[in-house]
């Protein structure tokens, strides 16, 4: 049989390790698939918002060999403070650096936009190696995306929007984030609204600013009446004079936050305006906030949601990560779950597909397999802490309401619990478990500037 053509649409932090997974498995180099993967941006941007890696996260950054690229990476935030308009500091809930305990900041934080342009290098040295040794690699096609995609019992066939280039494969995965495009083209526009269930209300803003003075190492988080906040973050270490920004509105009856969400990129303007409505007139660092937010162009806005689905595959295409079961940022397993499911949909894949006892052009089995493995995991990431109040106790309506929470966080910060809280109510990173499919382990490994080379 020849090897399988394999369509992955998206090069995030999904996308590229299930394409590494794939190459690494035992087959002979001539027989390992044929991968494309499809990317809408022109290019790998190493942006967006500060994500972690917690747990079974870790296990398969390892298998990848990119902890050193990662660890020399994080943003080294050392946790949060609770601020309050005059950045008098409430509370301070340290990072676990062990990475034994799951609390608000894990031991590894990094941008979202970094982890990705590391996985998408660490895809480009393996696929060179197998390239080397006869088979076909990893094609990237960057700056298009899908005009239409149609199947059969035996190929997807898509054609390609800006360069109309038609092609076939054997498999298409969506790895296109929350608004996946994918999603929509095969599962359908209608029941859209019911598979991404927006989760408190809430819409955020991510982008860039330069540091201050008053800017550290500590992630502050500011609370304003209208359940309203904003959390500045340290970024990474190419960037020591930058910092990121997350604003956050909660509100399900301003039906322009919705309409803004739906735009996009293309809705950048609408989006920053409505967002500094929102924050215009406020205190603490507000003015310098919005501003800068204004002038930012890796300014990026959507509602917070999760994505449930009752299957992640239909033919001969399947999801993984944010695109089937985004679980939210304020799970804090998002980046985990991506991660993982690539590694598990690479496994079933490989294992019941691709080197399946008796050959099959059917799929199903794999696909089956994966939702077995993946769908517990999951399940257990979107159920968000205190049965999913904790967005309305942690962002409250009124002045009052905010005062009592600081002294509430204040009197947790002092008296040392906060450890104990986070073993019951932290990320569930630690409780999912790895599965062994026999994948080579990759080389721990760096880039020194040349495309993703081995050093």
């Amino acid at each position: 049989m020849a090897p399988l053509s394999i369509l992955i649409i998206g090069c995030g932090v999904a996308g590229t390790p299930l394409a590494t997974f794939l190459l690494s498995a035992s087959q002979p180099a001539e027989e390992k698939p044929h991968i494309t993967i499809l990317e809408r941006a022109s290019s790998s941007r190493p942006q967006g918002q500060n994500v972690d890696i917690r747990g079974a996260g870790v296990t398969i950054m390892r298998k990848l060999g990119i902890e050193t690229m990662v660890r020399n990476a994080i943003t080294h935030e050392e946790g949060v403070q609770f601020v309050d308009e005059n950045n008098t500091i409430w509370a301070e809930n340290a990072a676990d650096k062990t990475g034994k305990v799951q609390t608000g900041t894990s031991d590894l934080e990094i941008l979202r936009g970094r982890l990705a342009e590391i996985c998408y290098l660490r895809s480009r040295a393996v696929s060179d190696e197998v390239k080397k040794e006869g088979g076909h690699g990893i094609e990237y096609i960057f700056g298009d995306f899908l005009q239409s995609l149609d199947q059969d019992d035996e190929k997807v066939h898509i054609r390609l929007a800006k360069s109309g280039e038609q092609r076939t494969f054997d498999i298409v995965v969506g790895a296109d984030g929350l608004q996946s495009r994918t999603r929509r083209m095969v599962w359908g526009e209608e029941g859209e609204s019911e598979r991404v269930k927006q989760v408190a209300g809430m819409y955020g803003a991510f982008f860039s600013l330069p540091k201050t003075a008053n800017d550290s190492l500590w992630r502050r988080w500011y609370s304003a009446p209208g359940r309203r906040g904003i959390m500045v973050r340290p970024s990474d270490s190419r960037n020591p004079d930058r910092m990121t920004a997350f604003m956050m509105i909660m509100n399900d009856t301003d039906e322009r936050l919705r309409s803004a969400a739906k735009d996009g990129r293309k809705g950048m303007e609408v989006q920053k305006n409505l967002v500094a409505e929102y924050f215009n007139g406020l205190g603490w660092e507000c003015p310098r906030i919005v501003k800068e937010m204004q002038e930012a162009d890796d300014f990026y806005y959507d509602m917070v949601a999760q994505v449930k689905l009752d299957k992640w595959s239909k033919g001969r295409v399947v999801l993984v990560g944010d695109a089937g079961y985004c679980a939210s940022p304020i799970s804090g397993m998002g980046t985990t779950l991506a991660l993982n499911g690539a590694y598990i949909l690479a496994g079933c894949l490989t294992k019941h597909f691709i080197n399946a006892a008796a050959p099959t052009n059917d799929p199903s089995a794999a696909f089956d397999a994966y939702e077995h493995r993946m769908r517990p995991n999951v399940d257990l990431a979107q159920k968000l802490p205190l049965g999913g109040r904790a967005p309305y106790i942690m962002n409250l309506e009124t002045a009052w309401g905010i005062w009592v929470r600081n002294v509430i966080v204040w009197l947790i910060s002092q008296s040392g619990i906060i450890t104990f809280i986070a073993r019951f109510a932290g990320p569930p990173a630690n409780k999912v478990k790895v599965e062994d499919f026999g994948f080579r382990q990759l080389e721990e490994w760096q880039d020194d500037g040349r495309d993703g080379e081995k050093v």
